[in-house]
């Protein structure tokens, strides 16, 4: 089931995110991880319009959007490749139409997730805290 985020979440979405983002995101510096979890819980969860996936009422993943564009989706690894994440982005497709993301060139599970999904890579940037490259997608507009 997916459902809207609620307060309560907080702090099962931020365990989901560490034990994901360890895996998607390894590059990253303990000072880098340290202060997005900061702004997990006190900008970006609050801010963002953030869907919860549970699994028999547990938490288990989460994407949280800005408008069109994908803030952040993570799934416990627990429950990857059994199609949650595809789920997770079909259910907020249906709500707003194609969809943007920005991925760490070097995440070896979020952009090959994008990439099997359809998502096309539309350009390139530089992620200003750390340096580390980035690729910017999009859903083809058909």
């Amino acid at each position: 089931m997916i459902r809207k985020y609620k307060t309560e979440d907080t702090d099962a979405l931020i365990a989901i995110w560490n034990n994901a983002e360890a895996l998607a995101h390894p590059f990253l510096s303990d000072d880098v991880r340290n202060q997005v979890r900061k702004d997990m819980r006190n900008m970006y969860l609050p801010n963002a319009e953030t869907w919860v996936l549970e699994d028999d009422g547990t938490p288990v993943g989460f994407i949280a959007m800005i408008d069109t564009e994908i803030g952040g989706l993570f799934l416990d690894p627990s429950q990857h490749g059994k199609g949650m994440g595809r789920q997770m982005i079909d259910h907020v497709v249906s709500l707003k139409g194609p969809l943007k993301v920005e991925v760490f060139k070097d995440n070896k599970i979020g952009l090959p997730f994008y990439e099997r999904y359809g998502f096309e890579i539309t350009g390139e940037d530089i992620f200003d805290v750390t340096g580390d490259e980035t690729f910017k997608m999009a859903m083809p507009v058909s």
